[in-house]
């Protein structure tokens, strides 16, 4: 489940890197307009590739673990996906239900929905999914 949710994510912001618009401007605002080349390059193509790096973490935890410092890693790594997947939606969820940045903050109405309806609980189901794909993995043997 960890694999296809990275892979799933990989595949949208690829669309968005080779052009696509849906979605993105309530995700990325005035920079999905714009598209300045860093932002394609990091932000969509980069996190694109950094997607499937989790999408073969995903898989890798969905096999039989290896004895040894090689299975501890994968765990590892995995308790690692989930721990940043679940801050980054908890806290940006929180940012914006308190409204902490207040009126300094270039956040549309639009994108606040947006976020607080699609893709925080979209990083918050990827947390979950990587933390119990890292909780089930075991040693084979």
């Amino acid at each position: 489940m960890a694999c296809a949710w990275a892979v799933a994510f990989a595949v949208l912001h690829f669309y968005w890197a080779m052009g696509g618009s849906w979605g993105l401007g309530v995700s990325a605002g005035p920079l999905a307009e714009e598209r300045p080349g860093w932002f394609v390059v990091v932000g969509l193509w980069g996190v694109g590739l950094l997607c499937l790096v989790g999408g073969v973490l995903g898989w890798l935890l969905a096999r039989p673990r290896p004895r040894g410092p090689a299975g501890r890693v994968v765990k590892a790594l995995g308790w690692c996906a989930c721990a940043v997947l679940l801050i980054r939606g908890i806290a940006v969820e929180v940012l914006l239900l308190t409204d902490a940045a207040g009126s300094e903050t270039d956040v549309s109405p639009e994108q606040r929905l947006w976020t607080l309806l699609l893709w925080n609980p979209w990083f918050l189901v990827g947390g979950l999914v990587f933390g119990l794909a890292a909780r089930r993995y075991r040693t084979h043997g």
